[in-house]
């Protein structure tokens, strides 16, 4: 496949899932943060019932970096860990395998945080 196709489906694909998420903050009551623990969710039914893969296979970052990802990531860490571990496995494979972008995330958000003074949006 041609790299600009790749880069244009990847576009796609990431444009789509935000005018989803867009189109539910406009039309909808559903707050922000309820919007993304349902996109986390999506992802996790996409990988626990094994579309996620080949979705993420022809979509590649598209679908990836998006908080859809994050959910199969959880998922797909929680699924290893209890063939690995076990009944154990459920509470620990998750997080381990998104240990390090959780870390990121805290990191940039306690400096960012410390860095600029936030405002209270004004409706």
């Amino acid at each position: 496949m041609l790299p600009w196709y790749e880069y244009l489906i990847v576009f796609c694909v990431g444009g789509l899932i935000c005018m989803i998420g867009q189109i539910l903050i406009i039309s909808t009551k559903i707050t922000t943060a309820r919007i993304l623990v349902l996109f986390e969710m999506i992802g996790v039914f996409l990988a626990a019932i094994d579309i996620y893969e080949p979705i993420s296979a022809f979509a590649k970052a598209g679908i990836n970096v998006p908080i859809v990802g994050f959910g199969a990531s959880l998922a797909k860490g929680a699924i290893n860990a209890v063939k690995a571990q076990g009944l154990l496995g459920v509470f620990t494979g998750g997080m381990a395998s998104v240990a390090g972008g959780l870390a990121a995330a805290i990191g940039f958000g306690f400096l960012f945080g410390s860095l600029f003074k936030a405002k209270t949006k004004k409706f």
